[in-house]
């Protein structure tokens, strides 16, 4: 991959990272505080721990993209970037223009899903 594609690539996945660090996902704490008068009602105390299930969920995602978004701006600094982490074989430009923060080539990945719901099956 040449420069001007890295530099791309680079301002791609800042630009994601931005809008994760300044997203309402992080910053919001409104949903993971229960309030004095949710406690009074079983049922806004039932709609509130849903709300915060959900509310973990979305910052799980959210934190698990930023940290492959800083993995794979580690492998831009160190020349390994557009390269599939199991396999070795270079990611396709496609795929990484769609998802930049991509780990594996799509053959991998695929077979990675996979496995994954024959786990959960």
């Amino acid at each position: 991959m040449n420069d001007k594609d890295l530099e791309f690539f680079r301002k791609k996945l800042t630009e994601h990272r931005q809008k994760i660090l300044q997203g309402q996902t992080l910053n919001n704490l409104e949903d993971l505080q229960i309030k004095s008068e949710d406690l009074a009602e079983e049922g806004d105390l039932a709609t509130n721990a849903i709300n915060q299930q959900i509310t973990f969920s979305l910052r799980n995602k959210e934190m698990a993209k930023l940290r492959r978004i800083e993995a794979a701006l580690a492998r831009i600094e160190d020349g390994t970037y557009g390269e599939c982490l199991e396999s070795g074989e270079e990611i396709s430009r496609k795929r990484l223009e769609t998802q930049p923060w991509a780990e594996f080539c799509l053959e991998v990945a695929e077979e990675k899903e996979r496995e994954q719901r024959q786990r959960r099956a």
